[in-house]
């Protein structure tokens, strides 16, 4: 399938003391219609990537281009790109509809057109009634959908959010995770959304970029993420993740062992380019790991014992301890057969399918 490529970041790179790069000869293309979140931690240059997209900041090298027009020297108010602050950055002394009609009084839209423009934004994200109201007299939920209106009323092909909803409580920040992901469905437009929180990224994308140092480390679509990261520094970040270390064991053409320090072998697994001998980590999901008992026959089963069980409403975190290593999560259903029978000092043998392991040189 042909794609539209709405966004297309060629090269790009950005400095601010000519020496250490925020960002490093960033490739990226961003599809037309597309949810596209830009997760990662503080200082991955996540945020300088969508300042440079919105105008507020200029790549030192490379090009960014909106609809094959280049961008790199065109100011904010020129390209046409809606914009949600954190903070919101409403008006104070101006009204909810004021705030609202700002960008089309800019753009000279005669009054009636203007009227209806803000009437149907505020419609749209279901604040209609409190057109005549302060932005003081609203809560923070209520200003975030005031902000998301003044970015979406001048009808702009893309829409960057930084960080939106960052001073929200949890759970209207859910709530809105779900609103904004159905507003986007519903209208269509391009969204490109900044954040470092994970459970956002993956309730709310159709694809990820996660940074880290100024580098796209992987990107793909929430599932793919979540179930094949590239790299030890994803498998880390999206998710939780138990890591055990060891060295290569044997290989069989594109299989491997894994030697733990105890001795314990994982067979089965699939890491290219491997070496006996060589060291390694197996990541696996916490959800994935399987209690099963001591006599029944399992595939990478390891002996370990129960050191805290942990409840989290629909289910129970097992903390347990195994040689040499890490303590190690299991995620528990609160309906499953097992769980009355763990106690802490418990010993319980962990099964764990090849095809869950996750194997990185």
């Amino acid at each position: 399938m042909q794609r539209d490529t709405l966004v297309a970041f060629r090269g790009v790179k950005k400095t601010y003391d000519g020496e250490h790069l925020v960002v490093k000869h960033l490739d990226l293309d961003i599809e037309r219609g597309e949810f596209l979140t830009l997760l990662g931690p503080s200082g991955s240059g996540k945020t300088t990537c969508l300042m440079m997209l919105a105008g507020f900041e200029f790549p030192t090298g490379g090009e960014i281009r909106l609809e094959g027009q280049l961008l790199n020297k065109v100011p904010p108010h020129k390209r046409n790109i809606g914009m949600v602050f954190q903070n919101y950055a409403l008006f104070p002394h101006m009204t909810v509809a004021q705030n609202v009609a700002y960008p089309l009084s800019v753009r000279k839209v005669d009054s009636v057109t203007r009227a209806a423009k803000v009437k149907q934004a505020l419609d749209m994200v279901q604040m209609g009634k409190f057109a005549d109201r302060y932005p003081a007299q609203l809560s923070g939920g209520q200003q975030q959908r005031i902000a998301l209106a003044r970015a979406l009323v001048f009808e702009p092909k893309l829409v960057l959010m930084d960080e939106p909803l960052g001073a929200l409580d949890k759970q209207l920040r859910e709530h809105m995770q779900l609103e904004l992901k159905a507003l986007h469905q519903r209208l269509g437009l391009t969204f490109v959304y900044v954040t470092h929180d994970q459970s956002e990224a993956l309730t709310m994308s159709d694809r990820v970029a996660v940074f880290d140092q100024g580098v796209i480390q992987q990107l793909a679509e929430v599932d793919d993420l979540y179930e094949h990261p590239q790299n030890q520094f994803v498998a880390g970040f999206i998710g939780d993740n138990n890591r055990f270390s060891g060295t290569v064991a044997a290989v069989d053409g594109r299989q491997c062992g894994m030697r733990l320090p105890d001795g314990s072998i994982l067979t089965g697994l699939n890491i290219g380019g491997a070496t006996a001998g060589q060291r390694v980590t197996a990541c696996v999901r916490p959800e994935r790991i399987r209690l099963v008992p001591a006599a029944e026959q399992a595939s990478n089963a390891l002996r370990a014992t129960v050191s805290d069980l942990i409840y989290f409403g629909d289910h129970v975190r097992v903390r347990c301890a195994l040689p040499q290593q890490d303590d190690c999560f299991v995620k528990i259903a609160l309906s499953d057969s097992a769980l009355p029978e763990l106690r802490t000092g418990s010993p319980v043998v962990l099964g764990i399918e090849p095809d869950r392991l996750r194997v990185f040189q």
